[in-house]
């Protein structure tokens, strides 16, 4: 019988580890609830986890009851279905939906572990643009939350490629099995579709410099292909910034550069449109609605539809304006600074 062999724990230099797979106690929760409470005191997000935001505020309003059928498009981490199913104390149902392979599965196991088996719990591997296809199968939901930014656990991990602040490969996909990454897509549009990208779907006022520099630097071969060689190009770009401003406007370049890529190779804000035209026919009557947004671009769309369908009846009440995350919230967990939560009730 072939013995097997001893594997040691990742060695890092240093009091505390830097890179993500340095990181195996904040990855860990369930075994190191002491460093992971630690880490969330000072304000940071573990290694592999995400922090759900805003509950309270989703909770109070969804007024979720016993019996009744929910839905979370984005399941994530899994936090706020997993508050949602406590709210049902064990008599209803809640489908989650993903479209993250990888996170997906972790998050089922995590759920089952805790006790919410295939009758209260009910996962499916679809984009939540697909939500009349759950529908016919499930019937119409008495709450729906769509939770619509990146988890951290996605952000953190450097082979997905979202983050422009660990070198990684420039993906971006949040289904890495399927479509164009973004260095991909880089490589097959126009120097002036990069720029209409950027301007679109992130406002960003340098889209011309930058986009200048990108295909320069891709004439001459160099391939682009990594979350180093992107942001590099962009903080070269930016040379004319004057040296007091230059750090800050290369932090807020690169964040807008990589949002408008992730937005462009995910389709988002065309998932969003198809998932805002057919939410109220998955709703049953008095049924109600969260959505979370991050950017202006995605709180613009969720706006105009509950304002226009408001106004036409489907919905009997809309919020009068965005709710946000508390100064506490803001302050334990900063990724959830952006947030803008709106909601509305379907008509009876």
């Amino acid at each position: 019988m072939e013995e097997k062999q001893h594997k040691r724990r990742v060695h890092y230099s240093g009091k505390y580890p830097r890179k993500f797979e340095e990181k195996y106690k904040e990855q860990n929760p369930e075994k190191y609830a002491d460093t992971v409470a630690h880490v969330i005191s000072k304000g940071s997000t573990p290694a592999g986890m995400h922090i759900s935001i805003m509950v309270k505020e989703i909770l109070d309003f969804l007024n979720i009851q016993p019996g009744q059928q929910g839905l979370d498009c984005t399941l994530g981490y899994g936090g706020h279905t997993r508050k949602m199913l406590e709210k049902l104390q064990g008599s209803g149902c809640i489908y989650g939906l993903d479209v993250d392979p990888i996170e997906s599965k972790k998050t089922v196991e995590r759920l089952r572990a805790a006790g919410f088996g295939e009758d209260i719990f009910k996962f499916r591997l679809i984009n939540f643009a697909n939500i009349d296809q759950v529908a016919a199968e499930a019937g119409k939901f008495d709450f729906v939350l769509a939770d619509l930014g990146v988890s951290s656990m996605q952000i953190d991990d450097p082979e997905r490629g979202f983050s422009y602040k660990i070198d990684g490969p420039l993906d971006l996909r949040l289904d890495p099995e399927h479509g164009e990454s973004a260095a991909e897509r880089l490589h097959g549009i126009t120097k002036e579709e990069f720029i209409g990208m950027m301007v679109e779907n992130s406002d960003e006022p340098y889209a011309h410099e930058i986009a200048d520099k990108v295909f320069s630097l891709m004439k001459k071969g160099d391939p682009m292909d990594t979350t180093t060689a992107l942001r590099t190009a962009i903080s070269d770009a930016l040379w004319k910034v004057p040296k007091e401003e230059k750090d800050q406007v290369i932090k807020k370049s690169c964040a807008r550069v990589f949002q408008a890529l992730r937005i462009d190779v995910n389709s988002e804000f065309e998932v969003l449109y198809r998932f805002l035209e057919k939410l109220p026919d998955i709703l049953n009557p008095g049924g109600r609605v969260a959505i979370l947004t991050f950017h202006s671009g995605e709180d613009r769309l969720v706006k105009k539809s509950f304002k226009e369908l408001h106004k036409a009846g489907v919905y009997s009440e809309i919020a009068g304006d965005v709710i946000r995350p508390s100064q506490e919230e803001c302050r334990v967990n900063p990724r959830s600074k952006s947030t803008k939560m709106r909601w509305a009730v379907k008509s009876r």
